[in-house]
């Protein structure tokens, strides 16, 4: 073989190996947006919590609780399956809804969520009720396995999956409160207690999701972002 053919072969070769590679980016480029929606799609808390129970209410979260009444028991007294109802504030305009899935004490349980620190599923979460009566009307959600507890926010209470029977259900336990680092914020509105908000960053070790697109980086888990729905 003369030796311009054998350059010429091994020159072609070389291009037909990295012809992929090269034009991978340009692709990626064009469907990008395509991509980023079906890698990075947002599970709404609201959509969860249906899937993970068998409720079937609609509108926000913030509505569940007052939806419910009439057709879903409801209480201040935590059960596994149930749906603790966070009202609506100032970070979560649209209000938030967690799916019980553990209880290990009368102060603590686990939540299985959607929509909070990220656009995905987080499980067994600590919830600890921070409320004076141990009604479980004010809470703060562990910021990630092993890590420290958010701001106070309020909650009305939980939703169970059987028919109304036009009692709410009270919690018995009068545990005292849980021994916690103080609240970066008390997002309570009523009563005695006014929303205390300290310019403090509470941060998700997890790369999250945020408005279509991955960021790869981590986002602020005390205050989800509803204004993805």
């Amino acid at each position: 073989m003369h030796e311009a053919s054998r350059k010429a072969l091994v020159y072609a070769s070389f291009i037909s190996l990295c012809l992929p590679f090269c034009f991978t980016p340009a692709r990626a480029s064009a469907h990008h947006g395509h991509r980023a929606h079906r890698y990075a799609r947002v599970i709404q808390c609201v959509a969860f919590a249906k899937w993970d129970t068998g409720l079937q209410l609609s509108g926000n979260a913030r509505d569940w609780w007052g939806r419910a009444a009439g057709v879903y028991a409801r209480g201040h007294r935590p059960e596994m399956g149930s749906v603790l109802s966070f009202t609506a504030n100032a970070r979560m305009p649209l209000g938030h809804v967690a799916v019980v899935s553990g209880m290990l004490d009368s102060r603590t349980i686990l939540i299985d969520q959607s929509h909070w620190a990220s656009a995905g599923i987080s499980r067994d979460i600590e919830v600890k009720d921070v409320s004076e009566n141990n009604d479980w009307t004010a809470v703060r959600v562990q910021l990630g396995h092993g890590a420290g507890f958010g701001s106070i926010y309020p909650t009305h209470g939980f939703i169970y999956p059987r028919p109304d029977d036009g009692m709410l259900i009270a919690n018995d336990s009068r545990a005292p409160m849980p021994q916690l680092d103080p609240a970066p914020a008390d997002l309570r509105r009523t009563g005695r207690h006014r929303a205390r908000v300290v310019e403090v960053a509470e941060f998700s070790p997890a790369p999250a999701v945020h408005r279509g697109l991955d960021l790869s980086l981590p986002i602020e888990a005390d205050a989800p972002d509803r204004a993805l729905k």
